[in-house]
């Protein structure tokens, strides 16, 4: 920590004691990684941190978090979920993502053991930030008058887009779900409803998805305020329009990722196989696709067969991470690619992976966080997006930064769209190859600097949390004071 940021932190932490945050993130890795992250960051800021969560998601949380000043709690997991198997406490876990809801709304029964850790707690917590998926919480807080933050690990530039068409009624613009249409308050950009996912894809929006969505917005609108990863310089139009619109206090705080330390320059004896793959590609100067597509996706045998033989007949180097054993491409595939390309099957890190200098692609779902690593590392990105927000991250990749390319797929328009090992190969070398891969690489490397400069002391993101901190602080001493 320099000298300034020091002197901000002792001005931040006048009373006699510093701040104490419970931080609560769902469980799911693209939710737990962020939290980490944001505990980094809150421990540099001079913060004191304890972190939720459950005993199946403890080792990976407590590895990840390893040197780190960070005290984690375990709370149980619900048993008796309807349909939820037992021993699953992660949505990598589920059987099926039809069961989300169930598993979340599950959660709920959680509520008496956070009470009583909160009860329990030393010393005292004073702000509770909690997953956004846990609007339940809202109500804990308020019980033992704790201001909470509701943390929202996806874009403005989504949040945005889907609050636009609702207020103006345009998924019920026209019958076909491929039909576009001009986004009111962005008129520059023209949508499909097939680009929206499950409720936004129908022409009504009902059921137990859309009474989640909301009860979750709901909960945010009755907190303290909301976190935000991202940052003002990447999506500015789109932060503008939420602050305008948004019923609680907003902090843009991100990118999280560049509050996690770098373990790219680890010693030898410590580097995997992988990495040490990724160095001899370096020693011969042969750029690698990164190729991976989170942990929550499932890819049927016949998909996978065609991103093998698109990759390999692309003849770029590439690592392609797999979610499971399971998911096997091609029989005798390794063999054939083990010159061009290397499977790995273990967990990963990601940002390390796309730190490496030879790394000048990644094939992605496009996943906030993994959007996010990418930009921070200046990488351009190939966009395959497959559920949730993802097609909204791509398209702001490929149409607002300019950082990307959407893969060739006959796309219908669902999260079934099909790709074929031809119209794979093609998107690969355009990106690594081509001209416009080139020129995507520039623009990337204008992005990340821009996030490193939000990140930094004196940036957008950096003022962000320090005024929230201050905020908190005030709050407590005025507590304080009213007891004394």
């Amino acid at each position: 920590m320099c000298d300034k940021e020091k002197e901000a932190m002792s001005i931040l932490s006048s009373s006699s004691s510093k701040l104490h945050l419970l931080l609560f993130p769902f469980m799911s890795k693209g939710h737990i990684i962020p939290f980490l992250q944001l505990a980094h960051l809150l421990l540099r800021r001079g913060m004191h941190v304890t972190l939720l969560t459950t005993p199946a998601n403890h080792p990976f949380i407590a590895q990840s978090l390893s040197g780190a000043d960070v005290s984690i709690l375990d709370l149980d997991f619900p048993e008796n979920i309807p349909g939820i198997p037992p021993g699953i406490e992660s949505t990598d876990k589920l059987p099926s993502m039809s069961l989300f809801i169930p598993f979340v709304n599950g959660t709920k029964l959680m509520q008496p053991f956070f009470e009583e850790a909160i009860q329990t707690i030393i010393p005292k917590v004073d702000c509770i930030i909690s997953d956004m998926f846990f609007g339940w919480t809202l109500e804990s807080a308020s019980k033992f008058g704790i201001p909470r933050l509701s943390f929202y690990c996806m874009s403005f530039y989504t949040m945005a887009l889907v609050e636009d068409v609702m207020e103006n009624g345009l998924l019920s613009l026209h019958e076909s779900g491929d039909e576009p249409f001009t986004v009111t308050s962005f008129p520059w950009i023209r949508a499909r409803r097939n680009e929206f996912d499950h409720p936004f894809n129908k022409l009504d929006p009902t059921g137990p998805d859309l009474d989640f969505i909301l009860e979750c917005k709901t909960a945010t609108d009755n907190s303290y305020g909301m976190l935000v990863n991202s940052f003002c310089e990447l999506e500015e139009p789109f932060v503008e329009y939420w602050n305008r619109k948004s019923q609680s206090k907003t902090w843009c705080i991100g990118p999280l990722c560049l509050a996690e330390p770098s373990k790219i320059d680890a010693g030898t004896s410590q580097k995997p196989k992988w990495r040490r793959w990724l160095d001899e590609k370096l020693t011969k100067g042969s750029p690698v696709l990164y190729v991976a597509f989170g942990s929550q996706i499932s890819i049927p045998a016949k998909q996978l067969q065609e991103i093998a033989v698109g990759l390999e007949e692309s003849r770029v180097s590439f690592l392609w991470v797999v979610r499971n054993a399971e998911e096997e491409p091609i029989h005798g595939f390794e063999d054939r690619v083990k010159k061009q390309g290397i499977i790995v099957r273990e967990w990963v890190d990601q940002k390390e992976i796309l730190e490496h200098e030879i790394v000048q692609g990644f094939l992605s779902h496009c996943g906030w966080n993994s959007v996010l690593e990418a930009i921070c590392a200046a990488v351009p990105i190939l966009a395959w997006p497959m559920m949730a927000e993802q097609r909204f991250n791509a398209k702001m990749l490929v149409e607002e930064i300019k950082i990307g390319l959407r893969v060739v797929c006959t796309d219908d328009g669902t999260s079934n769209g099909f790709v074929t090992n031809e119209n794979l190969k093609s998107s690969v070398i355009k990106l690594m190859e081509g001209e416009k891969g080139k020129a995507l690489k520039k623009v990337a490397k204008g992005v990340a600097e821009a996030a490193k400069r939000a990140a930094a002391e004196g940036g957008s993101s950096w003022h962000a949390l320090s005024r929230l901190i201050s905020e908190i602080q005030s709050q407590k001493e005025i507590k304080c004071s009213y007891l004394a």
